[in-house]
């Protein structure tokens, strides 16, 4: 993975907790929040000689439910102009399942309201790429806002399954 000068890393799991290098802490959260019954939890982690958060979970469809998510804030007040950015990356692995990135912004109030993108963990190391471009409006019309960005969540969602994605990394880039 090529760092350049003005991409903004926002975790590089060089704090050894929950904490980002943003100085945000890390959270999990599960569709039982509104009343659906998946499990699971967020761990600090090693996998093949990288440090990582990793999430593990069973996502049930049960009681209307889909999801877990380890969920961070992009700021302690107000919203994050991420402007001077093309888009997020993130240095993931999994087991070869279908996992979301979800972008909030201060525009949006309701929960399940998202800017989204899929993307498949397999089970090495990758880098994926996601243009802001690419992100999908969920139960919004509101025009993504780069510059209202509130919150990144990494789920498992949508279908019963196992999930286990592990984050060495999460940065905004630029071209």
């Amino acid at each position: 993975m090529t760092v350049l000068a003005n991409d903004l890393i926002i975790d590089d799991r060089s704090s050894g907790d929950m904490a980002s290098n943003i100085g945000t802490q890390w959270q999990f959260v599960a569709d039982t929040v509104m009343g659906g019954v998946s499990s699971g939890n967020v761990t600090i982690d090693s996998h093949d000689g990288k440090k990582c958060l990793r999430i593990r979970g069973n996502v049930s469809t049960d009681n209307n439910g889909g999801f877990v998510q380890m969920a961070l804030s992009l700021s302690e007040r107000g919203a994050f102009d991420a402007t001077d950015y093309d888009g997020i990356e993130l240095e993931v692995m999994g087991n070869n399942e279908s996992y979301n990135v979800h972008l909030r912004t201060s525009s949006l109030w309701l929960p399940w309201q998202s800017y989204r993108a899929s993307f498949m963990a397999t089970p090495a190391w990758q880098t994926v790429r996601i243009p802001f471009s690419n992100l999908e409006a969920y139960k919004t019309s509101k025009a993504f806002q780069q510059d209202k960005l509130k919150r990144v969540g990494l789920l498992g969602i949508g279908r019963d399954f196992k999930a286990d994605l592990c984050l060495a990394s999460i940065r905004f880039y630029s071209k």
